[in-house]
């Protein structure tokens, strides 16, 4: 029995990218491609009856236009309706599916976290049992470049083998936040700016050893790289996607609210609200 890959679309303008990035990763990965659209319960009975035949046939529409565009191989597709609350049915559709992974696409509020935090999307990313996609780029944009943050906890060595597993041929940059102690105190001293020099170089040899016994337990990994970066791990990791946004972020679900545990809004809500990057969130198990 194939794999499920779990599309949940809104019709919406902006849910394109995430249609034809989900029809392309079922056929490459020779998944199932499950298409759910999620109606509004409290419409009458014969306008919900007829409102599904309408989305039916505008999804099959859609899927049709997409694989013409792309020239993809139409992946086996199985196209639903649900009522009730988005959130929540997508969540329980993908539990009684045993979906490997949910696609959505992106309706970006720059700057507005309050708007971000109450979002199908963000509660989607939350409470999901499996990895979540969360796309806006087109798919003629590969996913060459993946960052992915790491503390080498186990949470972190499973979201690097989930991150393998789907993207095999992936540049991975590891982003690792690091704070010693005493540095805000006494960083202008000049002993212990040597000392931190000499930490610095101890930790990155620890670092990379932790790294290379990762890949013993992974196996096979394409290109790799290490950045170490001084400071809180949330503004760490929000200043790297500013300066340098990967074409995919890959974080595991405990980092949402690890990273943006000293900040004034979740980490979750500023990476939404704030920058413009594809993005998997990875559940810890």
């Amino acid at each position: 029995m194939p794999q499920t890959l779990l599309l949940a679309c809104d019709l919406s303008a902006e849910n394109r990218a995430a249609f034809a990035r989900a029809v392309k990763l079922a056929h490459a990965q020779g998944c199932r491609l499950d298409i759910l659209h999620v109606l509004d319960p409290y419409l009458p009975h014969q306008a919900l009856h007829d409102l599904e035949a309408g989305v039916v046939h505008e999804l099959e529409r859609q899927l049709t236009d997409i694989r013409e565009d792309y020239a993809l191989t139409a992946p086996e597709t199985l196209i639903q309706t649900v009522t009730g609350a988005p959130y929540a049915e997508i969540i329980r559709e993908a539990h009684d599916r045993d979906a490997t992974m949910i696609v959505l696409g992106t309706h970006r509020k720059r700057g507005q976290h309050a708007l971000v935090g109450g979002t199908t999307l963000a509660r989607v990313l939350s409470r999901a049992p499996c990895p979540v996609l969360t796309v806006s780029h087109s798919p003629e944009q590969a996913w060459q470049d993946v960052l992915v943050p790491v503390d080498f906890s186990l949470a972190s060595r499973h979201t690097l083998r989930d991150v393998l597993t789907h993207f095999p041929q992936a540049r991975l940059t590891l982003l690792h936040a690091w704070h010693l102690p005493g540095d805000d105190e006494m960083g202008s001293d000049s002993g212990y700016a040597r000392w931190r020099e000499r930490e610095l170089a101890a930790r990155r040899i620890r670092l990379e050893a932790e790294i290379d016994k990762l890949m013993e337990e992974v196996g096979d990994v394409p290109e790799l790289e290490l950045v170490l970066e001084q400071g809180d791990p949330g503004e760490v990791l929000m200043d790297y996607l500013r300066r340098q946004p990967p074409d995919l972020l890959a974080l595991g679900h405990q980092d949402l609210a690890l990273f943006g545990r000293h900040q004034p809004a979740p980490l979750i809500e500023r990476l939404l609200a704030e920058v413009h990057v594809d993005m998997m969130v990875c559940r810890a198990w």
